[in-house]
């Protein structure tokens, strides 16, 4: 059976011409919801990995789940900002300013996420001023991840109105 191809952002399982605008969003919004919430949980995950005795490659399968879930949630987040520029429902819908807040939310993770890689690889382990600077940003990832959990939260909230 040969492989539909798909660009990030096509609603597959749904003929497009039966969706509304509004339609078109939620889905992109729910997939986004799934990203933040998926990336959210490996997080957790490798987080209680890292006080538990674990196998190494359990903590090796760990970090790549994470860098596959981080990578997923950018996608999404751009697909959501594509389709949040073609359609825009009214300002009463709850749904909809929560969906922004999420993706903003997981905007943000991305950023703090990628200075952490940024400062880690970049890091003289003798100078404690770089070790310093590297806690700080980890502590920032770790809060707009917090951040990003809990507008997932409120997006579900949302929707189950």
């Amino acid at each position: 059976m040969p492989k539909t191809s798909s660009s990030p952002g096509t609603i597959v399982g749904a003929d497009d011409r039966e969706l509304t605008g509004a339609q078109r969003l939620q889905v992109h919004a729910d997939a986004l919801y799934r990203a933040a919430v998926e990336c959210s949980r490996q997080h957790e995950r490798a987080a209680k990995l890292s006080v538990e005795p674990a196998v190494r490659a359990e903590h090796k399968l760990a970090r790549q789940m994470c860098s596959l879930a981080n990578g997923a949630l950018g996608e999404i987040a751009s697909a959501y900002e594509r389709a949040a520029a073609r359609y825009q429902p009214e300002q009463t819908e709850t749904w909809w300013r929560r969906a922004n807040i999420l993706w903003f939310a997981a905007r943000e993770y991305q950023l703090h996420h990628e200075d952490c890689d940024a400062v880690s690889q970049g890091i003289d382990a003798q100078d404690p001023a770089a070790l310093g600077e590297l806690h700080v940003e980890y502590e920032l990832a770790a809060s707009a991840l917090l951040a990003m959990r809990q507008a997932a939260d409120a997006y579900r909230r949302a929707r189950e109105e």
